[in-house]
């Protein structure tokens, strides 16, 4: 079917000519959207792969015999392919073509429902010819048409594995249903289970799509590819095959994590990595370390660590440590300020806190901050290059792993001390700590993302978490022996003079 043009469509008949695309997803696209013009310039329209996924959804409605048994799709991609564009695309078409549509969309977190899935859909509808039809809200796109507000709307939706109301309540007998998962691996096996519900309806066109980076390898967006596969019209994409998207950026991380790397597989294969999850520290152990209460003991050094920001819109971060209470002590952050202020501001600071050693990490412009801090008379400074020699490293417990370098050393001592620590009660150092990801190398070492590749799906530089991970970069003696272990003491107490379990009692009382 050929779209007509929409410069020659006159206002009356634009609701009959998008009737006309009811089976035809594709067409809606191609007419709908000015392609090859302002934000569309240089596209002549959908990618490739977009259209193999909207011409198998026409086709599934064009038969009758397939039209009202549910169709899922499930797309397991790489990095930028257009995934978001593809279901602002599919949220259009779904809506101007058929009265009374309920479409319901979530994603694997509030925060990409909010800042990525909602905006690119936003903008999408602004671009559309049928714009006026819907008015759209921060979580939902309503008819504009007198009497539909609750009929005929699209709906996004944060899930809640204790709370799927919206989920097993979606029913729209004799219409069309569509569920959308964004970034559908890090949604819980509970809310697909309760999705199920809403494929039940007689005589309705039903269709439930799921997309994202697949970073689980379990769970069931991996079983869409899996057990389950024959229930779904699946893909697994490559971002280099895709038109338009940033090869430079892909040939990076395949050469520097490897093609077989669970990096490189998921973020540009669109494969299921052989870990369980890419995500090196959970939410579950950072907010457990957020809300847990520990004094360090009188013997534990006091460590800083020291990350200076490389690039505008980062931040210097000095973390302070002593054993495992990383809270008590203030941390000190710098915006936009040069290496001899934050070099003069820890010097301050060391001062009144006689820190027992203080590491920096030394790459760009760290190593005039270890020189300034060291001519202000401070000995104890240590420069740390985070792309050094790894060595083994405390996995949990007394399992020890290999590491690729000195970066991913200091990270998974850290990962394995929150099991007792304490961090400050702050969602940005959460948010840094659990945002990092992590592979293997070719020695089967342990190999974190490194910082610019976090920034370029969209996460900001963890300064606070790799200033915390700095103080794990060597061992520091304690300061001084408690006087339960001192040797001169051994077997010496006296009656009146020295009770040598008295240190070890005030210490854990």
């Amino acid at each position: 079917m050929s779209a007509p043009s929409p410069a020659a469509t006159p206002a009356a008949s634009l609701m009959d000519i998008v009737a006309g695309f009811s089976f035809s997803p594709l067409d809606h696209a191609l007419f709908a959207y000015p392609w090859g013009e302002g934000v569309l310039k240089g596209a002549p329209g959908p990618r490739r792969w977009q259209r193999d996924v909207m011409e198998a959804i026409g086709r599934h409605l064009a038969n009758p015999a397939t039209r009202h048994t549910p169709m899922r799709i499930a797309v397991a991609s790489g990095h930028g392919i257009g995934k978001s564009a593809l279901i602002a695309m599919i949220v259009n078409w779904a809506l101007d073509t058929c009265e009374d549509t309920r479409i319901l969309i979530t994603a694997n977190t509030e925060a990409q429902l909010r800042t990525k899935t909602a905006p690119e859909i936003a903008k999408w509808r602004r671009l559309a010819l049928t714009e006026s039809w819907f008015r759209p809200t921060a979580t939902a796109l309503i008819s504009a048409a007198k009497g539909h507000e609750q009929a005929w709307r699209a709906d996004l939706v944060t899930w809640s594995a204790q709370n799927t109301e919206a989920f097993a309540g979606l029913h729209n007998q004799g219409r069309r249903i569509v569920v959308i998962y964004d970034e559908a691996s890090g949604i819980a096996d509970k809310v697909w289970e309760v999705t199920l519900g809403a494929l039940t309806d007689a005589a309705t066109e039903i269709l439930w799509i799921a997309f994202g980076n697949p970073t689980q390898n379990k769970g069931a967006f991996r079983e869409c590819f899996g057990r389950h596969r024959r229930l779904w019209h699946k893909a697994q994409i490559d971002s280099r095959s895709v038109e338009g998207t940033n090869r430079a950026y892909l040939d990076e991380l395949a050469a520097t994590y490897g093609e077989e790397s669970d990096i490189v597989k998921v973020r540009v294969r669109g494969q299921f990595p052989a870990a369980s999850s890419l995500q090196f520290i959970s939410a579950a152990g950072a907010g457990a370390a957020r809300a847990r209460g520990v004094e360090s003991l009188p013997s534990d050094p006091l460590i800083y660590g020291v990350d200076i920001a490389r690039f505008g819109d980062d931040h210097s971060t000095l973390a302070k440590r002593c054993g495992r209470d990383a809270r008590s002590r203030p941390w000190k952050r710098w915006h936009g300020a040069d290496t001899m202020q934050v070099a003069g501001d820890i010097a301050l600071e060391a001062a009144q806190e006689r820190p027992d050693a203080i590491f920096v990490d030394a790459g760009a412009m760290g190593a005039g901050v270890v020189d300034r801090l060291r001519q202000l008379g401070l000995m104890n400074v240590h420069e740390v290059h985070f792309g050094g020699r790894g060595r083994e490293a405390i996995w949990a417990g007394a399992t020890r792993v290999r590491t690729a370098n000195k970066r991913a050393e200091m990270w998974t001592n850290l990962r394995a001390w929150l099991d007792g620590g304490a961090i400050p009660d702050e969602q940005a150092i959460e948010d840094d700590l659990t945002g990092v990801e992590y592979g293997y190398d070719a020695n089967q070492a342990i190999m974190l993302e490194k910082k610019a590749h976090m920034k370029a799906r969209g996460l900001a530089s963890p300064d606070d978490g790799d200033a915390l991970a700095l103080t794990f970069a060597e061992p520091v003696m304690p300061r001084e022996t408690p006087g339960w272990l001192s040797p001169g003491r051994w077997g010496r107490q006296e009656a009146g003079v020295y009770d040598r379990y008295a240190e070890l009692k005030r210490e854990w009382d």
